[in-house]
């Protein structure tokens, strides 16, 4: 059973890690908004009260590169970490149904490799249908630029990648993107059937505070 006096410990520790903007003035809280004897857990706020201002939407356009195979100048970005030739050692398309592959691409602001990094794409996609080229992203773009610098926004969504122009959600985000939501728009800018690497280019719409 934990005491009172690691309980208090453990609180203070837990304070002085989290970030000011996160933290509510003392005379936000009401007894109320402790619970009360029939196990209330929930409160109002206002969003004023984390220093929420007025929602905003932003714009940003960049290019994903997907480097399935190493190039002289181009590491290789992915692994394959499931799906047919996992479970019986042998080759299989990369997109063949089942497949699921482990991410760490380049976003850059040009379809050119060696243009401005602006970010990482971290996560995973999946060939998810047996009827047609279509995968599961759930990933990442981890921004490393500028005021978005730290900060994510949360993809989940359908990839039909045969399709010139795809839509996906964006689902949330973090830092600035706090309480973020969108969509993104993603356009295949070029492929290499030999290599399976592509470039992508994207255009997010994302309202956020």
């Amino acid at each position: 059973m934990y005491t009172v006096g690691w309980c208090l410990w453990w609180l203070r520790l837990a304070t002085i890690h989290t970030p000011p903007n996160q933290l509510l003035p003392a005379e936000s809280y009401t007894e109320s908004d402790a619970g009360s004897s029939d196990g209330n857990f929930s409160r109002n706020l206002s969003p004023k009260s984390l220093g929420l201002k007025r929602e905003k939407l932003t714009h940003l356009h960049f290019y994903f590169h997907d480097i399935v195979t190493a190039q002289k100048d181009q590491n290789k970005s992915t692994a394959k970490v499931g799906g047919a030739a996992a479970a019986n050692g042998g080759n299989s398309s990369w997109l063949t149904f089942g497949n699921v592959v482990m991410m760490d691409n380049a976003l850059t602001t040009t379809p050119d490799f060696t243009s401005k990094l602006v970010g990482r794409a971290e996560g995973i996609y999946a060939s998810a249908s047996q009827s047609e080229t279509s995968l599961l992203m759930v990933l990442n773009f981890f921004f490393t630029q500028g005021k978005f610098n730290g900060s994510t926004l949360s993809v989940l969504g359908r990839n039909p990648i045969l399709s010139s122009v795809r839509e996906m959600p964006i689902v949330g985000g973090t830092g600035v993107f706090r309480f973020s939501r969108g969509y993104a728009l993603a356009r295949t800018y070029s492929f290499d059937p030999s290599s399976f690497n592509a470039v992508v280019g994207y255009d997010v719409y994302v309202l956020h505070y």
